[in-house]
């Protein structure tokens, strides 16, 4: 007899529902129940007979999925018992041992292992993608200057090719952050049941085997329990994701008329609805509002789990929701990303022009004097004096004569008038890292390395 004497109530049932979302879970769960039906029958739990029709009827079920042809019910609370159900439709009585040994708590904690152990893949994938097109991008444009920027003020000069890499070694970070995703999903939930383990003599090795697992969940209920996988890979996304909206956010600016630095290609762009000449950076713009939106995941499903008791909780059904989000927002700003990246076309002069602003080689003056043993202090105040006056006079630094830099500090000799040349600015950074054409090649070599 049910164990209630009452039907659900239809809200509950709607509440409760979470086939619209889990369904996309039945590659996942067509693999891991035939992984477990195979243990099964090698454990001698059911026949061999039994394990055949079971899995000739998890084919069928398979193709229907794939073809679109599968037969929902109303009554199907979620895509693991819609599979069971019509397993057992197809397979007879032998269907109804397809469960046995296993729980929904173990199946869906398998089902969304295998899922995130996938999407990190894919996103691992789509970096390396971006990062490809990122350094092709800074090869093309090696030697291109552009304003550096600090607080949006120009600042020091670069090389595109520089500020490109920048995005590279992020995007490297954020890499390494999703294989880490992948290193915490090696262990196999399944054969935890619903919390405390299985009344079977069952081989969860051999199962793990199967799924391409590296071994098995060492603790029933830490099994059932656990979605710090899932907590792993938001924490990823939304890191990434800001990444990327920061290009976003670059790209906007270097797209406007007033900076006029770079053309989005058109496939990325899109028009105004009553001004016929625009063309709208939309693309860029969404990479900075998805941000959030995966932020907005990550903490909505850290709010979910916090204080949650150990196994179980139906709270947990919420995980779904939010990884999928997660996982869907950062592929489509990743594919946006590479899109722009790839299509790109930069304003070699309206970069240099802005690049050449010769207020910009201030701070080469101010290290200039205090590599002739100024105190920094000092020499910072020198050349701020001359910033402001010569600003004043509406003027730029390049156009100060030898006699006028002496009359504010002798050491400011010819090396300071070669150094407001343009070129002098951006080759004198030969630090490790910095944006001089030298350290910019062996950026790239070890750019070229990552993906090799």
């Amino acid at each position: 007899m049910n164990r209630f004497s009452e039907p659900p109530d239809p809200d509950f049932d709607a509440i409760n529902r979470s086939l619209d979302v889990d369904v996309r879970l039945w590659p996942f769960d067509i693999a891991q129940s035939r992984a477990h039906v195979a243990m099964l029958a090698a454990q001698k739990i059911i026949s061999a007979e039994d394990a055949g029709v079971i899995i000739d009827a998890l084919a069928s079920v398979e193709g229907e999925l794939q073809a679109g042809l599968f037969p929902f019910e109303p009554t199907d609370e979620d895509i693991h018992m819609a599979i069971e159900r019509r397993v057992s439709e197809i397979a007879g009585e032998a269907g109804g041992r397809i469960h046995t040994a296993r729980s929904r708590n173990d199946q869906v904690a398998t089902d969304l292992v295998l899922f995130t152990r996938e999407a990190a893949a894919d996103t691992i994938a789509a970096i390396e993608g971006l990062i490809g097109k990122l350094i092709d991008s800074a090869e093309a444009h090696l030697d291109w200057p552009l304003p550096g920027y600090t607080h949006l003020q120009r600042a020091q000069p670069v090389y595109l090719s520089h500020h490109l890499l920048a995005y590279v070694w992020m995007l490297q970070r954020d890499r390494q952050r999703f294989q880490f995703v992948a290193s915490q999903c090696e262990l196999l939930p399944l054969g935890a049941g619903a919390l405390a383990g299985v009344n079977f003599d069952t081989d969860r090795g051999r199962v793990a085997d199967q799924l391409g697992f590296d071994g098995v969940s060492p603790n029933s209920l830490d099994a059932v329990s656990n979605r710090d996988f899932i907590l792993d890979y938001l924490s990823a996304a939304a890191i990434c994701a800001t990444h990327l909206s920061r290009l976003g956010g670059e790209l906007v600016l270097w797209s406007s008329q007033e900076f006029g630095f770079v053309q989005l290609p058109d496939r990325w762009t899109s028009g105004s609805s009553l001004m016929p000449q625009k063309k709208n950076p939309d693309a860029a713009e969404l990479l900075r509002a998805k941000a959030p939106r995966v932020v907005g995941d990550l903490s909505s499903f850290l709010g979910v789990l916090h204080s949650l008791p150990l196994a179980y909780n139906k709270d947990m059904q919420e995980d779904k929701e939010y990884l999928f989000d997660g996982v869907d927002t950062l592929s489509l700003a990743l594919a946006a990303a590479s899109g722009m990246i790839e299509g790109a076309s930069f304003n070699q002069e309206r970069m240099a022009k802005a690049a050449g602003d010769g207020m910009i080689a201030a701070t080469d003056l101010a290290d200039l004097l205090v590599r002739r043993g100024v105190p920094f202090r000092q020499s910072h105040a020198t050349v701020g004096k001359i910033v402001r006056e010569t600003l004043a006079a509406d003027r730029q630094l390049s156009s100060l004569s030898l006699d006028e830099l002496q009359a504010y500090d002798a050491e400011l000799d010819a090396e300071a008038i070669s150094l407001l040349a343009q070129d002098g600015w951006l080759e004198s950074k030969t630090s490790e890292g910095g944006t001089a054409l030298g350290r910019v090649r062996e950026q790239m070599v070890l750019a070229r390395g990552l993906l090799s």
